[in-house]
């Protein structure tokens, strides 16, 4: 594959890239770059998750990377997610390695790596304190955000402010050439560019993909970027904490219909409309149209080949809101059926899962 289309497969559908020259130099000198994602295996993993990242994963793969997929259970302790409990975080953990592998993301093609197997060595560590030193306090509480909690945080665990380091030195422990994320991230790959040069070290190439938005509208207070477009995007990305605005990879069919029957979609608005976004950033990059379903009264069945041509028909009313929930969610639910058929056959995880979030 030449460099070109590599780099045309690495870029597609993301947000941000910094920087795209650095990006094309890594893809001319290596063929197999080291990349990865690191997540809390926190709870039942959302759409946003599985469909948007675990797609970019595909793409880093496909284009010769060597990705890690980082499963971090630590951080997530830290975070106190899964009631701050360490053993209910491994679980979690086994649970999330499922979900990616029924996605097509199967060890292999990727390499897991939980944090435990990197924290038990004096190097990763001296990593941690060296980048501890070289910031200060307050630009590592800036970074927040990257654990879901905005800057102006008053109730701050001192554990907390050992995220950002623990965070930054993964990448350097792990030789990445490539952060990858959600620009909820940016800040502290943001970091890792700032501080390896004071350590000797290549700073990262960081890829950052868009946030899904929840189905329902939700206000969330703080703040989490200066920037006022990235800021409100991670206010309104799809949220555990919001059950009928968060789609989750294991949700039947009904209750995929149900939540986007409820979902906020006003008639003929196109911005800020999170059933238009979830067609544009999860079933036109997947499946490459839009089929919709409706009865020849109402215009019949339809299908659009382009976001753009369904946001126009839509903004002119030749759409109803409903006619768009019922193909986004048919489309959905294609989407996550190697999922269903996948826990069908292996449920333990998702099981334990079930029953830790019921008790969490």
């Amino acid at each position: 594959m030449d460099t070109e289309t590599r780099l045309d497969l690495v870029t597609r559908n993301l947000q941000e890239i910094i920087v795209i020259d650095e990006l094309r130099e890594l893809l001319e000198t290596k063929d197999h770059p080291r990349g990865y994602v690191g997540f809390e295996p926190s709870g039942l993993m959302h759409a946003g998750t599985g469909l948007i990242v675990g797609q970019k994963m595909h793409d880093y793969a496909d284009a010769g990377f060597h990705f890690i997929i980082y499963l971090a259970e630590w951080h997530g302790w830290i975070n106190n997610k899964m009631g701050g409990v360490l053993e209910n975080l491994a679980v979690a953990a086994e649970y999330f390695k499922d979900c990616f592998t029924a996605l097509g993301l199967p060890e292999g093609k990727v390499e897991y790596l939980w944090a435990s197997d990197i924290v038990d060595t004096r190097d990763y560590w001296e990593k941690v304190v060296r980048v501890m030193k070289s910031t200060s306090l307050r630009r590592t509480l800036r970074a927040m955000p990257i654990m879901g909690r905005s800057v102006d945080s008053v109730d701050v665990e001192t554990s907390w402010a050992l995220y950002p380091a623990m965070q930054t030195s993964d990448i350097f422990q792990m030789e990445l050439d490539c952060a990858c994320a959600g620009m909820d991230q940016r800040k502290v790959h943001m970091l890792a560019r700032e501080v390896a040069p004071k350590l000797g070290l290549k700073p990262p190439v960081c890829l950052h993909n868009p946030l899904l938005p929840g189905l329902q509208i939700t206000t969330v207070d703080g703040s989490f970027d200066e920037d006022a477009s990235i800021d409100a995007s991670i206010k309104h990305k799809m949220s555990k904490s919001v059950g009928k605005g968060a789609l989750w990879i294991n949700d039947s069919p009904e209750e995929v219909r149900e939540k986007y029957r409820e979902a906020y979609c006003p008639e003929k608005v196109v911005v800020d409309n999170p059933v238009l976004t979830h067609a544009r950033m999860l079933v036109f990059p997947h499946l490459g149209q839009l089929e919709i379903e409706r009865p020849s009264k109402y215009g019949g069945d339809v299908t659009f080949y382009s976001f753009e041509e369904l946001a126009s028909a839509y903004e002119k009313g030749e759409l109803h809101p409903l006619d768009l929930k019922n193909g986004v969610s048919d489309a959905v639910i294609k989407l996550l059926e190697p999922v269903a058929k996948y826990f069908e056959k292996k449920p333990e995880n998702l099981e334990k899962m079930r029953k830790l979030t019921i008790t969490r």
